[in-house]
């Protein structure tokens, strides 16, 4: 007689089968015609696996308005590329970014001697808004991002990396809350995210308030990143390999997660298991977690199971 373990196997495989003759299986197809940047640079290092790096090294990957609407392009890009699953977000040069460029900026920021209070506002607002939405683009990415920070994170930087699902640096990393330094608060993303990336408001404020230095070490000692690494190739290959690992899982389960994740830290527990009820409710019909179970009971490595695209 068959043991239920074993006939639970089999039902499984009964039921795989024909998922698997019958779906369009997973297989690499990035196009990087469609990550063509001047400020960005975009490759593939690894299967399903996106590398976006700022790409200003000669200004300190200094963030300015074309690389704003640059992020806006890429990250809705990969948010709707089935051949993207996650990505690594890095800086190339010296630094990762020495924040807004206040030369490429002043256009933006002066306001203008022929209009009144009012409509120099609106010129602001939508400025402020563009430039909050260069940043949001990425939390709001279904597929989990990295933030792999070394040297200089300044300023715009702070803000970037907060708005990552997974934050890593290297030990001669520092982050700055630069902005009070220059006469204005944060405005695009720092004061609404990072008290709740460190859990620690009283913390949170002294570096906004004070615009001190943030050192590698203390990052990691109150969760602003998660690891510490020697030098910024040791970190880029790990980084890659950590997207390639998350690459490997179920896309529905991986994506559905971050949603989840994000809305939970917005809304209370309640709202967040209603809300995750009725998700899935839909998503626990997926093949793939038919898939999953077969690997994990035949004990196949989970980058060896093909899911489908999404």
């Amino acid at each position: 007689m068959l043991s239920s373990a074993r006939l639970t196997r089999l039902a499984i495989e009964k039921t795989l089968k024909p998922a698997i003759a019958t779906r369009n299986v997973s297989s690499q197809s990035f196009d990087d015609k469609n990550y063509q940047f001047k400020t960005l640079h975009v490759s593939s290092p690894r299967n399903f696996v996106l590398h976006v790096e700022l790409n200003r090294p000669e200004k300190l990957n200094a963030m300015t308005n074309e690389m704003w609407h640059e992020m806006i392009s890429c990250f809705n890009s990969a948010a709707s590329d089935s051949s993207v699953r996650a990505v690594v977000l890095s800086g190339r040069g010296k630094v990762f970014t020495a924040g807004l460029d206040l030369m490429a900026a002043a256009g933006s920021l002066v306001t203008d001697p022929d209009l009144d209070t009012a409509r120099n506002a609106y010129r602001f607002l939508d400025f402020i808004r563009f430039a909050q939405e260069s940043i949001s683009v990425v939390e709001k990415c279904r597929k989990p991002v990295i933030a792999a920070v070394h040297n200089a994170c300044i300023g715009g930087g702070v803000d970037l990396s907060t708005a990552c699902d997974i934050r890593i640096c290297t030990k001669d990393a520092y982050f700055c809350v630069k902005e009070v330094d220059v006469g204005l608060a944060a405005d695009i993303g720092t004061l609404q995210r990072l008290p709740k990336v460190i859990g620690n408001d009283s913390l949170a404020r002294e570096l906004c308030f004070t615009a001190r230095k943030m050192e590698a070490p203390e990052a990691e000692k109150v969760g602003l990143v998660s690891r510490v690494y020697e030098n910024q190739d040791e970190m880029i290959a790990s980084a890659i390999e950590m997207a390639e690992t998350i690459a490997s899982k179920s896309p529905v389960a991986v994506q559905g997660t971050k949603i989840h994740l994000n809305y939970s830290r917005d809304h209370t527990t309640t709202e967040g298991l209603e809300y995750m009820a009725t998700w899935n409710a839909a998503m626990l019909q997926t093949e793939d977690i038919l898939k999953s179970v077969q690997a994990m009971m035949t004990k196949q490595p989970m980058s060896k199971v093909e899911f489908s695209k999404l």
